[in-house]
Parts: C-alpha cells; sequence; structure tokens
C-alpha cells in the first residue's frame, strides 16, 4: 500500500489494504473453520474497517487484519459455547510419526521416510486434517506455523500465558502427526502399491 493510501483513511484506502492482503485472509480463515471462511473474512473487513484509524504503519498491515481475524474467530467460538473443546485425545505420549513410519514402513524403498510420508497429502488433505484439530490446538498451530506469528505475538493474541501456548503448540503437533496418520489411512494414502 502507498503512503498516501496509508496516510489518507479513505475507503480507496483501505480498498487497496485489503485487495493485497486478501488471499493470505481468506487462506488463514480456511484453516480455522471448515465452513464459513468467507462469512469470517467477512466480518474481519467490517470490524477492520471500522478500526482503520487505528493502523499506524504499512508494514503491519498483514498482521493487524489477520489479528482481527483472529479475534473475530475466537468471539465467535466464545458464542457459540462457553466451555473449551478439550476433546479426550488420548495418551499423546504414545504417538510418534517417526516412530510409525519407521514401524510400518509404507515406503520400504525410501531413506526420507518423512520426505515421502508428507508428499502424498495435498493442500486441501493437510486442512482437512488441521480441521480436526480442537479449536485450542488448531489455531496456535495455524498462526504458529502457516502464518509466521511468533509464540509471544500469539499468547497476547489469545490472551493465554506464554507457558499454556508453548504447551499447545506441542500438544497440539504431536496430535496433528496422529490425526495426520489416521487420515493417510482413512484415505488409503499408505498402500505398498503407492510406494512403489
Amino acid at each position: 500500500m502507498s503512503e498516501a493510501g496509508i496516510r489518507d483513511r479513505t475507503k480507496e484506502g483501505f480498498q487497496e489494504l485489503v485487495l493485497a492482503e486478501l488471499p493470505a485472509l481468506y487462506s488463514l480463515a480456511r484453516r480455522l473453520v471448515r465452513d464459513g471462511a468467507e462469512d469470517l473474512v467477512q466480518e474481519a473487513l467490517l470490524q477492520a474497517f471500522r478500526a482503520f484509524g487505528t493502523l499506524r504503519e504499512d508494514g503491519a498491515a498483514g498482521r493487524w487484519l489477520k489479528t482481527i481475524l483472529v479475534n473475530v474467530f475466537r468471539d465467535q467460538v466464545r458464542k457459540r459455547s462457553r466451555t473449551v473443546d478439550e476433546r479426550p485425545m488420548g495418551d499423546l505420549s504414545d504417538f510418534s510419526l517417526y516412530r510409525t513410519l519407521v514401524d510400518e514402513d509404507p515406503f520400504p524403498y525410501s531413506d526420507s521416510l518423512h520426505t515421502d510420508f508428507l508428499q502424498v497429502f495435498d493442500s486441501e488433505d493437510l486442512r482437512e486434517v488441521l480441521i480436526r484439530l480442537p479449536d485450542i490446538y488448531r489455531i496456535p498451530l495455524v498462526l504458529r506455523y502457516m502464518d509466521g506469528f511468533a509464540t509471544k505475538e500469539i499468547a497476547r493474541l489469545l490472551e493465554a500465558p506464554l507457558g499454556t501456548i508453548l504447551a499447545r503448540l506441542h500438544r497440539g503437533r504431536r496430535l496433528f502427526e496422529r490425526e495426520l496418520w489416521a487420515y493417510a489411512e482413512e484415505a488409503g494414502l499408505l498402500t505398498k502399491e503407492r510406494a512403489r
């Protein structure tokens, strides 16, 4: 966005800003919700337009919009339920994607199990696995590993202690690995024929 657009908080300046950031916003929204990504983005943009005067520097526009989008998402989750979605995950300490790959050996002719395993997935597969995770794990994972937020930023954004965010990231990674393996089995992505 040009300096003139950031200085004069006009409708056109906002549109210019949004057009540059819209693909990233929509991508983030699709990773946060199964359906309704468009509605989530629309509500976030409405709130962003109302608060357009608070944006201080044009380089921060993408983070500013993503923060608003995550806050809108959190508000929607809170309205749906006042309880945290902590579905039982079972014992995650038992599961290791690497050990499972070595034990199951779905790619018997490969030296790079992780790489070969991940190559069988496309972005829709990964999105489907992410959507399976409870919000308290999915949101920090998406913000950290897909949108590049620092853990301190995530803690501030989600209004949670840093230690809590670190624990959720750790548990979320373990749960993601377990769900990824289950999804691969369900989708038939681990057949011996595919490995050859």
